[in-house]
């Protein structure tokens, strides 16, 4: 066999191994699959209705439109953005917009598919004729794979393939973006800095830089260009109502709409259109003030902070290609390259400051922004071949340092070429992310601070893991609003957003305080993260959503 072959025949061996683990744990084969999706057809029922059209809200659609279990789905979108309805027209030679995401390799992954692979792994299953294989499929599996006829694969080689991802990054990549390898992130005391460099974890970026409105059209693009079934409702959501749940065991499926909302099976949508429409699962993914999670009474935990996040394009004379953050007295400056020698600046301050910045004439501003990136506030920190005393030498112990990995400046700003933008900054955590037919992902379940970048990259793990709890649902034949079955998306996705949250608010604390010892804490923490090398790597795969981290270290977007 060539190459090719092996590794197909490996991954085909990988799910098998999958198969049986699952039927070790908590398989069910579907009693009820035909009945459930044989309910009488109404043009306003709805197996899924994501209330929210934002880029979290349109990850998850992608990825049921691109999953063989979930694609056959009838989904409702209610979002009043404007932009959902037409294709919006993205000019490369206009500016870049202050609006930014930086999203991780890991929601990168997320973001590409490889369909022709999966093909391939389907080819050669049919083509070498594994009848074992067949004898598990012909009498379980009642999904079949298009262009082979009555062959099909067992749910859990559909949930492998579930995994390869939603296919909208080749859209992303037509469009102004900017990886970025290297990172550096330093204080105004001067004592410590650290620079994280992608060869240090053996892969080729740290992350990318994405306009949000790039990251919409292509996930719009990505889901316009599939038969998925979905409508989008140019509406709001206004009132929400669901009924307990019949005690009857059977679903007659000669049932209207309207009697199965009453046996609590649907829950029913209000639109301020004057729309009415069901749906088996609605999903909160409308943002930090969400109608989805107040309607549906999910309590919050949280604080408003005494900052504001001043966002902007800067150009500069060459291109950028370093990602640099630089802790301030009243919160941090980040400087994030965009392509095309622009960049953004994500700048955290108080709200006299952030005032007077959206105010102050561009020129005034463009200087502001260079001495906060430079000697504002504090000397630069001492790079170890800069000679001189260094208290942190301890931890480098014997390690040469490269020149690479010594201080450097950022590159100047020349010119403002965006509108200022002020945001006011919170912190706010739902106390549970789901309840009898309603689930929260993104924003509507957790917002964070800004300092790492974290925030969206957070919303789209949401929406993987909940498109893979849906999937396994209809797998196994179970009705996918059943709290059962979305406790585990939130037994996966909470406490992972929880340690996300808590590193982001300890970083946050830490440096809300100017304190002398304090202070050389801090440095110590940089420098130990830039000079021990299994820390840096820790670091680095934990930002990059890559490895789960116990406990809270320095973090950078």
């Amino acid at each position: 066999m060539q190459p090719r072959e092996y590794l197909v025949l490996a991954v085909a061996n990988l799910a098998i191994v999958n198969w049986l683990s699952l039927v070790d744990k908590t398989f069910m084969w579907p009693q009820e699959h035909e009945v459930k999706q044989n309910f009488t057809d109404d043009g306003h029922q709805y197996d899924v209705a994501i209330v929210g059209g934002g880029v979290v809200g349109m990850a998850l659609a992608c990825s049921l439109a691109r999953s063989p279990l979930t694609k056959h789905l009838k989904v409702a979108i209610i979002d009043s953005n404007p932009a959902l309805g037409k294709r919006n027209c993205i000019n490369k030679e206009d500016p870049p917009d202050p609006r930014v995401s930086t999203v991780t390799p890991a929601t990168i992954s997320f973001f590409k598919g490889d369909v022709p692979f999966v093909n391939s792994v389907v080819d050669f299953i049919v083509d070498y004729h594994f009848h074992w294989f067949d004898l598990l499929v012909y009498h379980y599996c009642p999904f079949q794979i298009e262009g082979h006829g009555d062959r099909c694969l067992t749910f859990p080689f559909l949930l492998f393939l579930h995994e390869l991802d939603i296919g909208a990054w080749q859209y992303i990549q037509q469009h102004r973006h900017a990886y970025f390898d290297k990172m550096q992130v330093w204080d105004y005391t001067g004592l410590g800095y650290t620079r994280y460099n992608a060869r240090d974890v053996n892969k080729e970026v740290l992350g990318c830089v994405v306009e949000n409105k790039v990251l919409h059209s292509s996930l719009l693009s990505c889901l316009e260009n599939t038969d998925f079934r979905k409508t989008i409702y140019p509406s709001r959501l206004t009132s929400m109502a669901l009924l307990p749940s019949s005690s009857s065991m059977g679903v007659d499926s000669t049932l209207s709409t309207t009697a199965l909302f009453t046996k609590g099976r649907l829950a029913k949508l209000e639109l301020s259109d004057g729309k009415s429409l069901y749906a088996k699962l609605v999903v909160g993914a409308d943002g930090g003030k969400s109608q989805v999670r107040e309607l549906a009474g999910f309590k919050t935990t949280g604080w408003n902070y005494s900052q504001n996040a001043v966002i902007c394009t800067v150009e500069h004379t060459e291109e950028n290609r370093c990602a640099w953050q630089r802790f301030l007295p009243a919160g941090p400056i980040a400087l994030l390259p965009i392509g095309d020698r622009f960049s953004n600046i994500v700048w955290t301050m108080n709200p006299k400051e952030s005032s007077d910045c959206k105010t102050m004439n561009e020129d005034e501003f463009v200087k502001t922004v260079n001495h906060a990136l430079d000697y504002g506030y504090g000397p630069h920190p001492k790079s170890s071949s800069s000679g001189g005393p260094d208290m942190f030498s301890w931890l480098r112990g014997d390690v040469t340092i490269s020149a690479n990995e010594c201080f450097e400046v950022p590159p100047k700003v020349i010119k403002l070429a965006s509108d200022r933008m002020v945001f006011p900054l919170s912190l706010k955590h739902a106390n549970d992310y789901v309840s009898k037919r309603v689930v929260l992902i993104g924003d509507a379940a957790h917002t964070v601070h800004p300092l790492a970048g974290q925030g969206v990259n957070l919303g789209f793990g949401d929406s993987h893991t909940l498109s893979e709890v849906i999937a396994e649902g209809i797998a196994v034949g179970s009705d996918i609003g059943e709290v059962s079955l979305l406790r585990k998306y939130e037994a996966e996705r909470k406490p992972a957003n929880m340690m996300m949250m808590a590193a982001l608010e300890v970083f946050q604390k830490a440096y809300s305080v100017d304190f002398g010892p304090l202070n050389i804490l801090r440095a110590a923490a940089f420098n130990g993260a830039h000079y021990i090398s299994p820390l840096k790597k820790s670091i680095i795969s934990y930002a990059s959503g890559e490895q789960k981290m116990p406990f809270s270290l320095p973090l950078f977007s």
